[in-house]
């Protein structure tokens, strides 16, 4: 695969670079809007700011270790499966920040009077750190050894060679298809991504019975409030369905690979499913600029602040209001 066309390979490489050029300022951005705007301080925001980290690794990582795999170096096993892990560990946090976020969202319009004794600095940190283990341990998995060293070495036996050896570093090589169809997908991506989607309709819907209520006419307009809800649930729901749409599709192909070894899927449409998971890093701040007031206020207000040398400091100023 590594070796087929150079100026295939070429194009790959131009591609990730691109993805790359684009997620990492843009979640960098993000990140910074987060930092300066104190409109964008509740647990929501920390949540996506747990999402930018993710996706600027993503980019700043995992799209330069892609490139290197693809050109198929020869390594020691271990040395390729950390070359592996990373975008396995930055898929779950993906995934655990995204359920975050809507169960806060579900919080939010379940028991919006107690929302903040509930939802506390210390309980959105402690639940962001507690993410980020669960992707580590899941990500790690196969350093800790659910991958295919004793295959290779079988078929090294069978060869009759007792020497150390040296493979050429391709993912499926090292990463047992067994770990990522059954532990990765079917119990870390797949059911919290259907448990999501369930939340969400449920934050619609309660939702909606709100803004269908007769509201008394006071200072406090629960209309209001729900209204700023659903729009911000519809920008986060559609960053969930983003994500689904990038990654179920390579997910598909691993279970294709595990379950019909017999079936030959195009190179092509591997390196389409390949290309939306590392772009789907790229199009949250998209998302968040055009969906998103605040992000959008924050985004133009560093803009003129820091790039057209205005001296506007309001955004330091910007007053917190729920879920807008």
């Amino acid at each position: 695969m590594a070796h087929s066309v150079s100026a295939f390979q070429a194009a790959y490489i131009s591609i990730e670079v691109l993805i790359a050029l684009v997620s990492v300022p843009g979640n960098i951005l993000v990140i910074w809007a987060v930092k300066m705007n104190q409109a964008l301080r509740d647990a929501t925001f920390c949540f996506i700011v747990s999402l930018a980290v993710a996706d600027v690794a993503v980019g700043a990582l995992v799209i330069p270790l892609a490139i290197i795999i693809n050109i198929g170096p020869q390594t020691e096993f271990y040395s390729c499966l950390m070359v592996a892990c990373p975008v396995l560990i930055l898929t779950e946090s993906s995934i655990l920040a995204l359920l975050a976020i809507a169960v806060d969202r579900y919080l939010r319009v379940k028991i919006p009077v107690r929302y903040k004794s509930v939802v506390t600095p210390r309980r959105a940190a402690v639940a962001i750190a507690c993410c980020w283990i669960i992707s580590f341990l899941v990500g790690l998995t196969p350093m800790f050894g659910w991958n295919n060293l004793n295959k290779m070495r079988r078929t090294q036996e069978l060869n009759g060679s007792h020497t150390e050896f040296i493979i050429e570093c391709q993912f499926e090589t090292v990463i047992s298809m067994e770990y990522m169809v059954y532990f990765n997908f079917f119990v870390w991506v797949l059911p919290p991504l259907l448990l999501m989607l369930l939340i969400y309709l449920e934050v619609f819907n309660l939702i909606r019975k709100q803004l269908n209520k007769k509201v008394s006419s006071s200072s406090n307009d629960p209309q209001k409030y729900y209204g700023k809800e659903l729009k911000i649930a519809k920008s986060l729901a559609l960053v969930l369905f983003l994500f689904a749409l990038s990654w179920l599709p390579l997910h598909v192909l691993n279970c294709i690979t595990l379950f019909c070894p017999s079936c030959q899927t195009p190179h092509i449409l591997t390196y389409i499913a390949i290309f939306l998971t590392h772009g789907n890093s790229a199009m949250n701040p998209i998302v968040y600029a055009f969906r998103i007031k605040k992000f959008r206020t924050a985004f133009l207000q560093i803009w003129n602040q820091y790039f057209c040398c205005k001296t506007n400091k309001n955004i330091n100023t910007t007053t917190s209001e729920p879920g807008n």
